[in-house]
């Protein structure tokens, strides 16, 4: 393939690296050490898995209209983020012109935003840390042919107890051990098939020896282990982060080995039994002793229960968030509403293209290619 046609294969582009299967692993932890090394960039992730719901209703993305709408709202979506991206500012005319005869695809859109960052500072790697694409990773792996893939592993125990308290996941246990089974098997899938392509490391053997696992993953990426990574209070954007939520209160001090073990406090008894009768073979393969027999019996009505406890939970704790810390409640809020107007706009769009249809074909529109710079008229 001509690499010069092909701007994503072109060697002056930052390679992609995809952190994998699932959030509340420690992976702010990781991206904040490896963003000391000026040839590694990875900001505060857009999290696509929350965009994906509304990408059907832009209709046949072959149609410029639809994929320009798509681009102007994943630029959107970067803009409502919690987290600002520095120093940055895509301008949705520049992006869709870049890459209209690439394939089209919500994830090619996203990380040509990615790219770009990366290329402003420097970096030969760009790292994503939207752990649940770890469900498109193939389609990544066809845009991307050069895409590496870390997978972080951490104990299903203390990770599920972490997201039962994360307003980004479920409020019950059962729910949030399907959704933790679900990314490893994706994750699984990952490492069958590109089993090269992926360094798979656990968040326990990180806390033990900080450094070993960073030169480990450095060495896979490709670049320098710098010891100024092994002390994260020098990081400005760690320090930042760690003030606005307190699901990222720790990330600005060295992680602490004997939290590992927090999840005995939290969880009872019966709960570490139904995580441990579910992932039992994760927790044998990756070397986590477990506690219980790992029979626990789950009925299938226990479904329904969980998610009516866990809508309840999710409403309180928005209102607890509201109090206890409003910045993080109304950035937050921000971002769900922005996805919602979206939503509603494109589903008024695909029910016009509906009833313009009457069964035939849809329309392909192509619009004109910018030979010079766009401007808006007043």
């Amino acid at each position: 393939m001509n690499t010069k046609q092909n701007p994503v294969l072109a060697d002056k582009r930052p390679r992609p690296v995809l952190m994998i299967p699932l959030r509340r692993c420690g992976s702010h932890a990781l991206r904040l050490r490896l963003n000391f090394n000026p040839d590694f960039y990875s900001p505060y992730p857009l999290h696509v898995v929350d965009f994906m719901p509304i990408v059907p209703l832009y209709g046949n993305l072959e149609d410029d209209r639809a994929y320009f709408r798509l681009v102007s709202d994943v630029i959107g979506l970067q803009a409502a983020s919690m987290v600002k991206w520095p120093g940055i500012v895509f301008d949705p005319v520049d992006v869709f012109e870049a890459i209209r005869h690439e394939p089209r695809s919500v994830h090619r859109v996203v990380w040509e935003l990615l790219l770009r960052a990366g290329e402003q500072r420097g970096a030969r790697v760009v790292m994503d840390k939207s752990l649940d694409s770890v469900h498109y990773a193939d389609e990544l792996m066809r845009l991307f042919p050069d895409m590496l893939f870390l997978n972080v592993v951490r104990d299903p125990r203390a990770q599920i107890a972490s997201m039962n308290k994360a307003i980004i996941h479920d409020f019950d246990t059962l729910l949030n051990t399907h959704t933790w089974l679900e990314a490893h098997r994706a994750a699984d899938a990952v490492l069958a098939e590109y089993p090269d392509r992926t360094l798979t490391i656990r968040y326990e053997d990180f806390l033990a020896d900080e450094e070993a696992v960073l030169q480990e993953i450095c060495a896979f990426f490709g670049i320098e282990f710098m010891p100024c990574m092994l002390d994260v209070s020098r990081s400005e954007e760690a320090k930042q982060f760690s003030r606005m939520s307190a699901l990222w209160s720790s990330n600005c001090f060295a992680p602490i080995t004997a939290n590992a073990d927090k999840y005995k406090k939290v969880l009872s008894m019966d709960e570490i039994a139904l995580i441990e009768t579910l992932t039992n073979d994760y927790m044998r393969r990756y070397g986590y002793e477990r506690l219980s027999e790992a029979s626990a019996p789950i009925a299938q009505s226990a479904f329904d229960t969980a998610r009516g406890a866990s809508d309840l939970g999710r409403t309180q704790a928005w209102q607890g968030l509201e109090h206890s810390n409003f910045r993080d409640f109304a950035l937050r809020r921000h971002r769900s509403e922005y996805l919602a107007s979206v939503r509603a706009r494109m589903e008024q769009c695909a029910n016009a293209r509906a009833a313009r249809g009457n069964g035939a074909p849809p329309e392909i529109v192509k619009l004109d290619e910018l030979t010079e710079a766009f401007e808006v008229t007043d």
